[in-house]
């Protein structure tokens, strides 16, 4: 008798494995594991679950909570009880499972993929990505979340002010065509005027990450007779957008103050410029070149798509002016994002451009994914609303000045042949080695001991480009960990010279 008791317990334990270090509760983990086990029919609808004080027992867990979730699925009709049984598995709610049905023999040719895809997205030059970058010591990568600077309260209560009230369901509707006027509101008032940018509510288009953007508007703009400049180098994603509309791309250079305004403009349509930190080199374009990009723009009759992918992080304290302020004849499309340095996850940008334009915009998202997520949209206009941006981002610039300054130094004391432009916001540096160094060698050495780097050929658009250039992220590293990283990889350049 002892041992069928024993074997039950086990048996309950492998069933419902509750982990307390778990960011949900005991009674949430075993609600939704018990649901999980009803649908899927672990759980015969003939035999009764534990009693709550046995079931409590085997898992080592309160009787209250057991007591609680048992009621609450009785209530919703996963659990039947029965008087002086029990409760049992409701059959009605456990998922019904086709019969076997025997393997049909293959008949005639199976479909040749090759031949029938039009485009090969994958084999492009991507910028890749470590999935599980959080188990490295040293994640020098860019554009991931630090978790201990996400304002998960502050958020939280911004999605509760959301689900509750007279307008809790707002949100659920569909908004057809249209954004929510709320986070249109606050873009308005709260993020725009501080790149100096004043526009009506029909002059902006809300979309899922700036990198959305970009492609609604190289659907919407470009074709193959359309010449599109981009800075080289400068972002790959951006590349390959345009790639995919014209063959006509010219790749501009660079030099210490970013995009090179001179004649090498002329004969293009658009140029895709990042004057705020230019990707990846984070160098800010001074206000005398971008006056000179916009009259060159006037004259030789192009378009600057500006992309303002990372301004929430300066170190000044306050933003850089976008160019899209000093534009006076509607030459400047900006796209810019607002969830980057806060969650990328989240996937908010916006556009800003004549009304004429937004509109066709907004029929051509229409036609990919409709409208982005209200509740996202309306949660991040009460972060807004709240001032939770405002005080994360100044918050984050005190962090992120920290880590430069800590990353800087060490690169000077342990690095001294590697360079790198001056930052002065954003969270990357972008670093020059000698025309020895492979950065990809470099990359793959470091990981072996916990290291991880971004090598910078794919920034090119050269198909041989230099390899002695990579990126260094401090979004998701600390300080503590940036000096021991650096002084580790330095030892590691020497071996990776040609």
């Amino acid at each position: 008798m002892k041992g069928g008791r024993q074997r039950t317990q086990v048996l309950w334990r492998q069933l419902l494995s509750l982990q307390p270090s778990s960011a949900l509760t005991l009674q949430a983990q075993l609600r939704a594991q018990l649901i999980a086990a009803i649908g899927a029919g672990s759980l015969p609808p003939d035999r009764p679950l534990p009693s709550s004080r046995a079931l409590a027992g085997q898992l080592g867990i309160a009787r209250n909570t057991v007591v609680i979730v048992y009621q609450q699925l009785a209530d919703e009709g996963y659990l039947s009880a029965r008087k002086r049984q029990g409760y049992y598995p409701n059959p009605a709610v456990i998922a019904p499972r086709p019969p076997p049905v025997p393997s049909p023999e293959a008949s005639g040719a199976q479909p040749d993929w090759g031949s029938r895809l039009v485009r090969r997205p994958s084999q492009q030059r991507h910028i890749s990505k470590v999935a599980d970058w959080e188990q490295y010591r040293y994640p020098f990568i860019y554009g991931q979340l630090d978790r201990d600077l996400f304002p998960a309260a502050e958020w939280r209560v911004s999605c509760q002010q959301v689900l509750s009230g007279t307008d809790a369901l707002d949100w659920a509707k569909d908004q057809f065509t249209r954004d929510d006027p709320f986070l249109i509101e606050q873009i308005r008032d709260k993020v725009l005027p501080l790149r100096g940018i004043w526009a009506a509510a029909e002059e902006i288009l809300v979309t899922i990450g700036a990198q959305h953007a970009l492609y609604l508007l190289a659907d919407l703009l470009v074709d193959g007779q359309t010449t599109v400049g981009l800075e080289n180098p400068g972002y790959p994603d951006a590349r390959h957008i345009f790639a995919r509309r014209t063959a006509r791309l010219r790749p501009l250079p660079l030099d210490a103050q970013g995009l090179k305004v001179d004649e090498g403009l002329k004969g293009c349509q658009f140029i895709y410029a990042t004057p705020s930190h230019q990707s990846p080199t984070t160098v800010t374009m001074p206000v005398d070149r971008r006056v000179e990009l916009l009259r060159r723009a006037a004259a030789d009759d192009f378009l600057v798509i500006e992309d303002d992918y990372e301004t929430e992080v300066s170190f000044s304290g306050l933003p850089n002016p976008a160019l899209k302020s000093l534009d006076r004849s509607n030459r400047v499309i900006y796209v810019g994002s607002l969830t980057k340095s806060l969650a990328p996850g989240l996937r908010l940008g916006y556009v800003v451009a004549p009304a004429e334009l937004i509109a066709e915009l907004r029929a051509l998202r229409r036609l990919m994914i409709r409208h982005p997520t209200v509740f996202i949209e309306r949660s991040f206009a009460q972060f807004l609303a709240l001032g939770y941006y405002d005080t994360f981002n100044r918050r984050l610039a005190a962090a992120y000045r920290e880590r430069a300054a800590t990353l800087a130094a060490a690169l000077a004391r342990h690095a001294p042949q590697l360079s790198h432009p001056p930052v002065t916001g954003g969270s990357s540096f972008w670093i020059r080695g000698p025309q020895s160094l492979d950065a990809t060698r470099l990359g793959e050495a470091a990981r072996q001991e916990r290291i991880l780097i971004e090598p910078g050929n794919v920034h090119f658009a050269e198909e041989s480009p230099p390899r002695n250039y990579f990126r260094l992220g401090f979004s998701s590293i600390g300080p503590a960990a940036i000096e021991a990283g650096i002084r580790r990889l330095a030892t590691l350049l020497e071996p990776q010279r040609r």
